[in-house]
């Protein structure tokens, strides 16, 4: 649901104009040095880009589902480590305050979020728990009027320079699988926190990740999510079906952005005495990339539409994740084919984002995960 057409416009023209003459130039320094520059992160905050789906009454865009993936369609066409950046604090870092938060953890957590004051992270993944969200290990013991955490996040985004931690804990030994799994709001400065090493990644060079350590680390009851142990499950799952929208209009800003590397090359490149956009097989690679990449907006723009209608959207948002990322994979690889021997150099960004976009296919929950989602629930409607 687009609120306003006109401002919408004007917003997604303004980012457009700051991916083209900031961030893209910015790319190779970004991979360099690992880093984004201060000023780029300083101009992000003042566009409000660390608030676009946090409601506007605590200092945010309130974006709808809608208006968030045509905005992350635009900042698609960069380097995703930028959008990393903000996005745990407008989906995973925020979403499930946004969503199941008590009015006071909104008033406290949501306007530092949306300023870029606090990045927020969400810990979720352990060394023995991924795919398997319902079998977290890590632990919250309630003593008096607080709870005691320990265990080991693995590959929380953005934790190197996190404010606070959105932690999922097994508040109930004695309750298996979901149903005893609580969230948790952390200040990162409480003490029993340990950071790991920065992971070194395959891509995205400048998105940081690392391990989450709590140790007999002491949180207030009141920190709780919504006030109820028991409901983190839930909560985390509200998350991850707007995250992999989000993945989902990324990984077609992506597709976009390669589509047109590949074709700018195609164009300019000539072998056989013409331009190697002429030659057939060449074609076929460009309309194919073309249709996907056209095919998966057009998932991502009607779930979207589902979800802002109040529409249940699981399996909707798990078919778009499915699809999407698979799709953005195939198309840099024909990206980098066009490309031939040139696109394995580092000379070209289709080798550095044939590498980033891995990624897509197995965070918000892997590919196998969105099959299994989707045929499920297939199966529970049919009966």
């Amino acid at each position: 649901m687009i609120r306003d057409t006109e401002m919408l416009n004007q917003f997604l023209h303004s980012i457009a104009k700051f991916v083209n003459e900031r961030l893209v130039p910015a790319e190779n320094k970004v991979a360099e040095n690992d880093a984004i520059p201060d000023d780029i992160v300083q101009e992000m905050k003042d566009m409000g880009l660390f608030g676009m789906t946090i409601p506007e009454e605590y200092g945010g865009l309130g974006l709808t589902m809608e208006e968030e993936v045509l905005v992350a369609i635009e900042l698609g066409r960069t380097s995703p480590a930028f959008r990393s950046l903000i996005g745990t604090n407008n989906g995973i870092g925020s979403g499930a305050i946004v969503f199941d938060g008590t009015e006071k953890q909104k008033q406290t957590y949501l306007p530092k979020y949306a300023s870029g004051e606090l990045i927020g992270a969400f810990c979720l993944t352990e060394p023995d728990v991924g795919s398997d969200a319902g079998a977290v290990k890590t632990t919250a013991v309630k003593k008096g009027d607080q709870y005691i955490i320990n265990g080991t996040k693995r590959y929380i985004t953005n934790a190197p320079r996190a404010g606070t931690f959105t932690v999922m804990a097994r508040t109930e030994p004695s309750i298996k699988g979901a149903k005893g799994i609580s969230a948790f709001i952390v200040d990162a400065s409480t003490p029993g926190i340990t950071l790991g090493r920065k992971d070194k990644k395959m891509g995205q060079q400048g998105s940081h990740t690392c391990d989450v350590i709590f140790e007999n680390c002491h949180v207030p009851a009141e920190n709780i999510i919504g006030g109820v142990a028991g409901k983190g499950f839930i909560t985390s799952m509200k998350v991850l079906d707007r995250g992999r929208l989000h993945i989902s209009a990324l990984s077609v800003g992506i597709a976009e952005r390669l589509i047109d590397d590949a074709l700018r090359y195609a164009i300019n490149r000539t072998q056989f005495g013409k331009p190697i956009a002429e030659h057939q097989m060449i074609q076929v690679m460009l309309a194919d990339s073309k249709t996907e990449a056209y095919a998966a907006k057009c998932m991502v723009l009607d779930a979207a539409r589902q979800k802002d209608l109040g529409n249940k959207i699981t399996t909707e948002a798990s078919c778009c994740k499915l699809f999407a990322t698979e799709m953005v994979g195939r198309v840099a690889d024909k990206a980098l084919q066009i490309h031939g021997g040139a696109g394995y150099m580092a000379e070209y960004a289709v080798e550095r984002l044939y590498r980033d976009v891995r990624l897509f296919r197995l965070y918000e929950g892997t590919t196998q995960i969105q099959q299994m989602i989707i045929a499920r629930n297939m199966l529970k409607d049919f009966q």
